[in-house]
């Protein structure tokens, strides 16, 4: 949902906001909805700044201990937020019913729209999640038949919903891209290695931009100096590896 051109979330935040509504207590309503404490109070306080007032509200404490509840703003939120879910429902409906397979590019449209600095966007599935005491492992399958590996703190994990079949998108930027030439025999510590060929060289003053074209039609650019370009002798049809290290890839999902 985007008020006033601020975006406040999506149907996991209003759903948080329901279930403080319903439990009247922030441990409840966190546990209700499969959210850390910290994660949700992270996620009330993104709210209620990007709102510009309170949307949730400590109660004082007394006879039965205090708890939280939703400010007329934040009840005013989850109504509506059910109303455009009912009518979004509808309008897609009745998309269907004219015109096949319209809803899916409706959804395509909106990724297409998506504006980011990071030059390599890709969207997959979540195929695994390997959880740690801080950081997650997040194993996310392209419709190539490539992985894209990432690191991602706990907290963020679990705010994003990142489960395995949750669609969700990762970035990287060009400059965080190393490329090495096929066959050199050496081993690295970059967990995510996508090989291709190179499909276009775009010299600059300083850098020079690859990009390769992927099995499956997919494609990465990476950023690299015009001396390494040069003495790596990459030209178009050059088969390369891109290398890029888990933390350097920026998980997302779709709003």
């Amino acid at each position: 949902m985007t008020v006033g051109g601020e975006q406040l979330g999506g149907a996991g935040r209003v759903a948080l906001l329901a279930a403080i509504a319903e439990h009247g207590s922030i441990t409840q309503a966190a546990r209700a909805v499969k959210m850390s404490y910290k994660a949700a109070w992270d996620a009330i306080d993104a709210m209620n700044n990007l709102a510009g007032e309170p949307l949730v509200e400590r109660l004082a404490g007394g006879k039965g201990g205090g708890g939280t509840r939703l400010t007329r703003r934040g009840r005013q939120l989850v109504d509506n937020f059910r109303l455009i879910e009912i009518e979004h429902a509808r309008y897609l409906r009745q998309l269907g019913s004219q015109a096949e397979g319209i809803a899916d590019d409706l959804l395509l449209i909106r990724r297409m729209a998506m504006k980011t600095t990071a030059r390599n966007q890709f969207l997959g599935k979540v195929a695994q999640v390997k959880a740690g005491a801080v950081n997650d492992e997040v194993i996310l399958a392209l419709p190539g038949g490539q992985q894209i590996v990432a690191i991602v703190t706990r907290d963020s994990c679990e705010s994003l919903g990142l489960a395995s079949g949750v669609e969700a998108f990762a970035l990287i930027k060009a400059s965080s891209i190393i490329l090495v030439l096929d066959g050199d025999g050496a081993r690295f510590s970059a967990r995510n290695e996508l090989a291709g060929k190179v499909t276009r060289v775009q010299k600059g003053a300083v850098n020079t931009e690859v990009v390769l074209e992927l099995p499956g039609g997919g494609t990465i650019a990476a950023m690299i100096t015009n001396q390494s370009c040069a003495e790596m002798g990459l030209a178009v049809g050059s088969v390369v590896t891109a290398l890029f290290k888990a933390s350097s890839v920026i998980l997302g999902v779709p709003a």
